[in-house]
C-alpha cells in the first residue's frame, strides 16, 4: 500500500456523496475513480468532486489499476453483487450497511475476501466512532457494573409511498435493514451475539416492516435489549446502557454521538462530550486517528480505520471484525423469520 490509500466509489446516491466529501478531509486518502451503471450519472458525480476517472459499469471501475480500495456505496439489496465484483477484482472493500440482504450472503462475502486475503469491512461508523469507542471501554472496565439492560431506537416518520425502495421486497425495504441495524449493533457491540431473538411487526401491503419491536436475550450475561426501528415514526434516536452499578446515556443521535453521560452509584454525573481531536481528555482511545491539527467528521473515522488496516497490511479491522457482521445479520435474519418478512434473495440461494 502506497503512502495515500487510492479509493474508487461504487455508485453515486447520496451516501456515495457524503463519504466522497468526508474523504476529501482525510489526510492519506484519495478518491481516484467512481463507478455507476451509466456513464452520465459517474461523470456528473466526477465533475462535483473533482474525481479524476469516471466508469459507466461497475466492472470497470473494479478494474481500474489506480484503485487501491472500493467504497460500495448501493442499497443493500446489491451490496453482494457489488463487493463481490470488486474482491474478484482483487480489491480491498468498505461495504455499506446493512452487510447484506441476509447472513448467507455475508458469509459468502466473508469467504471471499479471506480465501484471497483480501481487506472486507462493513461501513458501521458506529463502531469507528471515539465516542462509542470510550463508552465500551468504560463498560468492559466494569465502570456500571455488568450490564443488564440495553434499551435504543432508530425510526423516521417517512412517509415513504409504495413506490419507495424502503418499500419493495426485492429492494431489502422496511425499517429493519436500513435502521434497525444500528440499535442492533449497537447491542451486539456490548453483549454478542443473543441466545434469544423475539420480535413484533407492522407489515405493509407489500410485505416489509414499517415498524418492528425487538426483544434480545443473553442468557449467560444475564443481559436484555428493548430494541426499536421504524419507517412510520420519528422515534427518539436515543440509547442507554444500564448496569448493576451504574448507567450510559446517549441522547437523540446515538449512532453517532457529540456526547454521552455516564451515572455512577455515589457520584455526580459525568458528561463525555467530542473535542477536535475525539472525546474530551482522557475519553481519547489511545490508537484514535491522527488528525492532522483539525476535526474528524462523520464517516472519516470509518476511512480513518480502513486507511489504518491497509497501510498495515491487515485484511479485517478490530473494530468492525468480519465475524461480529456475521452475527449481526444471523441475528437480523432472525428477527425477520419471527415477523415474517422475506426477501426473493431469500431463496435463491
Amino acid at each position: 500500500m502506497g503512502e495515500v490509500v487510492r479509493w474508487g466509489v461504487l455508485a453515486t446516491g447520496g451516501i456515495a456523496a457524503t463519504f466522497t466529501e468526508d474523504l476529501r478531509g482525510l489526510p492519506g486518502a484519495e478518491v481516484v475513480a467512481v463507478g455507476s451503471r451509466t456513464e452520465a450519472s459517474a461523470e456528473a458525480f466526477a465533475r462535483r468532486f473533482g474525481i479524476p476517472r469516471a466508469h459507466g459499469s461497475w466492472a470497470a471501475l473494479a478494474a481500474d489499476e489506480d484503485v487501491d480500495v472500493v467504497y460500495v456505496a448501493t442499497p443493500h439489496s446489491a451490496h453482494r453483487e457489488a463487493a463481490a465484483l470488486c474482491l474478484e477484482a482483487g480489491k480491498h472493500v468498505l461495504c455499506e450497511k446493512a452487510f447484506t440482504l441476509n447472513a448467507r450472503e455475508a458469509g459468502e462475502l466473508v469467504k471471499l475476501a479471506r480465501d484471497r486475503g483480501l481487506f472486507l469491512m462493513e461501513a458501521m461508523w458506529t463502531y469507528c466512532n471515539p465516542l462509542v469507542r470510550r463508552m465500551t471501554e468504560l463498560v468492559r472496565d466494569g465502570a456500571i457494573g455488568d450490564v443488564r439492560v440495553l434499551q435504543a431506537d432508530f425510526g423516521l416518520a417517512g412517509p415513504f409511498g409504495p413506490g419507495h425502495r424502503l418499500r419493495d421486497p426485492a429492494l431489502g425495504g422496511g425499517a429493519l435493514l436500513d435502521l434497525g441495524v444500528y440499535p442492533v449493533s449497537f447491542a451486539h457491540l456490548l453483549l454478542g451475539e443473543p441466545d434469544r431473538v423475539r420480535a413484533d411487526a407492522l407489515l405493509s401491503e407489500e410485505g416489509v416492516d414499517l415498524n418492528t419491536a425487538i426483544l434480545l436475550g443473553w442468557e449467560e450475561a444475564g443481559a436484555s435489549a428493548l430494541l426499536n426501528c421504524s419507517i412510520v415514526a420519528d422515534t427518539p434516536l436515543t440509547a442507554s446502557v444500564t448496569g448493576t452499578k451504574g448507567r450510559i446515556d446517549f441522547p437523540r443521535g446515538f449512532f453517532y454521538p457529540e456526547r454521552f453521560v455516564l451515572h455512577r452509584e455515589g457520584r455526580e454525573p459525568e458528561e463525555f462530550t467530542m473535542g477536535p481531536a475525539g472525546p474530551a481528555g482522557q475519553a481519547v482511545p489511545a490508537d484514535a486517528p491522527d488528525t492532522a491539527g483539525g476535526p474528524l467528521r462523520g464517516l472519516q473515522f470509518e476511512q480513518a480505520e480502513v486507511t489504518r488496516a491497509l497501510r498495515a497490511g491487515e485484511t479485517e479491522s478490530p473494530l468492525v471484525p468480519l465475524d461480529g457482521s456475521l452475527a449481526v445479520m444471523r441475528t437480523l435474519d432472525a428477527i425477520r423469520d419471527r415477523v415474517g418478512v422475506r426477501y426473493p434473495a431469500d431463496d435463491a440461494g
